[in-house]
């Protein structure tokens, strides 16, 4: 049996890094061949298939800002790129890919599924910019194109805001692969015995500002709350925002700020912590709330995309409106007081994993819609 050519095409970074190499990593290498094309960076350890074979790489110059001249020789290479590995698909990720692949496909007559991993247009913070990459997604979302979501939201927003029509949208969640637990202990950051924690860099879709606000909040009543925010390195433009917002209300005690460390070691960071929590504008579908499923957390998000397509309010959690300083705090203080209904959350969340985004039931999901899509 001939096996499915898919090209990826994406900017090899955060998030969308991290769902590329779970995919080809555990997708059926008999059934489905990949070949990716981004920007080849020399830090960047190679793609492997599930056989452990190197997958072939084609370097582009894409990158996540606007630049007419990079984008349209990112657009060219890609053509050279499709035209010569001829696959039977691509798979587009994130905004730039989707653009890009979306236009090469012109010249390559195949069908492009594309992935936003969250949309462009929703981290513009002026209404200029939210109408012009709206209306570009538009745009290109009417160009020989399917929406691949991470999430429900995803869609929904998708059919409502950018135009698909809803038989050319199709479902499939970000999901990773069960964790196992160990016993080592974790000492290279020194935390305290009891803490809260969330992984996101200082921007503006991740909203940390509010964060320091609902910890401020908390302090009020419980002096020692602790949160550990990990992630604060490759790509912060808020960071010295909030570090300052940090020494103005004298949190220094309170919070510990984490530079890019190993998964493994988020992980156990999660796994140690009292909770977790997330005040983001909106998300694709994080992955770091997938994991705190997966490790029995129980979770206190904003209600935005991604969000609320993970934590079920009262189930396995609380969601809170955006920008809900009181309510946040209130929920937070309500589950660390509450040892009998965050052990409920905490078994929840685990159900919803294995449920909904554990991806050695997933993947085959993924494997279909590809086949599916060639043969219709």
């Amino acid at each position: 049996m001939k096996r499915i050519k898919v090209a990826h095409v994406l900017d090899s970074v955060g998030g969308v890094e991290v769902y590329l190499r779970l995919v080809v990593e555990n997708i059926n290498c008999n059934k489905v061949e990949n070949i990716i094309i981004h920007k080849q960076k020399n830090a960047k350890k190679r793609y492997y298939d599930k056989s452990n074979n190197a997958i072939p790489e084609f370097n582009i110059d894409i990158q996540r800002e606007i630049n007419p001249v990079k984008d349209l020789k990112a657009i060219y290479q890609t053509i050279m790129a499709i035209k010569k590995e001829r696959p039977d698909l691509i798979h587009a990720h994130s905004a730039k890919g989707g653009i890009i692949a979306r236009v090469a496909s012109l010249f390559y007559k195949v069908k492009v599924l594309h992935t936003p991993h969250a949309y462009s247009y929703l981290s513009a913070n002026s209404k200029l910019k939210r109408s012009v990459f709206l209306l570009l997604e538009s745009f290109f979302a009417r160009r020989n194109s399917y929406l691949l979501a991470t999430s429900k939201s995803e869609i929904e927003r998708g059919i409502s805001d950018v135009g698909y029509k809803p038989e050319k949208t199709i479902l499939f969640n970000n999901s990773i692969l069960p964790i196992e637990r160990n016993n080592d202990e974790f000492t290279s950051v020194k935390l305290p015995k009891n803490y809260i924690c969330t992984v996101g860099r200082p921007s503006y879709q991740k909203n940390i500002e509010m964060m320091i606000e609902v910890i401020k909040k908390i302090k009020e009543s419980k002096p020692d709350i602790h949160l550990v925010l990990m992630g604060v390195g490759e790509y912060s433009p808020n960071k010295e925002h909030v570090q300052n917002q940090i020494r103005k209300y004298n949190l220094e005690g309170n919070i510990t700020l984490v530079k890019w460390i190993e998964r493994e070691k988020i992980l156990k960071i999660i796994e140690n912590s009292k909770l977790y929590i997330s005040t983001s504008r909106y998300e694709g579908l994080p992955y770091s709330i997938i994991e705190s499923l997966a490790l029995s957390k129980s979770c206190v998000v904003t209600n935005c995309d991604g969000n609320r397509d993970l934590v079920e309010d009262n189930y396995n959690g609380f969601v809170v409106e955006n920008f809900n300083v009181d309510d946040m705090a209130s929920k937070i203080c309500e589950l660390l007081d509450n040892d009998l209904l965050r052990t409920k959350f905490e078994q929840n969340s685990y159900i919803l994993f294995n449920k909904e985004f554990n991806l050695k039931n997933n993947i085959s999901k993924l494997e279909k819609i590809y086949s599916d899509l060639i043969l219709n």
